[in-house]
């Protein structure tokens, strides 16, 4: 392959605008994957915290409970609490099948990883320590990695 400056920048300038949409990628996903890890966390607890009461505490706690806030049948108790942990329950499941069914979290060590092996080829091309057709197979192989990544210019 041509090994010219020109040949050299246009492949630096591919990487870039790799890297751009990854970085756009990352930044969109990156508080999903989080925000959906969050929910099925604070769900899980929650639904198992608002079970335990009653199943720990019995009749007692239900029958504080309903003292607290001036209720005036234990049994309204139960149905709050079931309503509430099957609530949590069905957010927490819900949040864990977004991200597992999108491969969210996969996707995103995905597109890090390609960030930085592109990072390290747009180094070694700038400094010419890499020959042009190695470093066009070596974009390519990145660029496969992510193919689910919009926006990025074919490889």
């Amino acid at each position: 392959m041509d090994e010219t400056s020109d040949t050299r920048q246009r492949l630096s300038s591919r990487i870039d605008e790799k890297q751009q949409a990854l970085r756009s990628y990352l930044s969109k996903e990156r508080p999903r994957r989080t925000r959906l890890a969050n929910i099925s966390i604070v769900g899980s607890a929650l639904a198992a915290a608002l079970t335990a009461g009653p199943a720990f505490g019995g009749t007692g706690f239900t029958e504080s409970v309903a003292a607290i806030f001036n209720l005036s049948d234990d049994s309204l108790v139960w149905r709050v609490l079931c309503l509430f942990a099957v609530i949590f329950s069905v957010a927490a499941a819900l949040a864990t099948n977004f991200a597992t069914s999108r491969s969210l979290a996969d996707r995103v060590s995905a597109a890090e990883t390609c960030s930085a092996q592109l990072e390290g080829l747009q180094v070694a091309l700038n400094f010419g320590h890499i020959e042009i057709d190695e470093a066009v197979k070596l974009y390519q192989q990145y660029s496969t990695q992510v193919a689910f990544v919009e926006g990025l210019p074919a490889g």
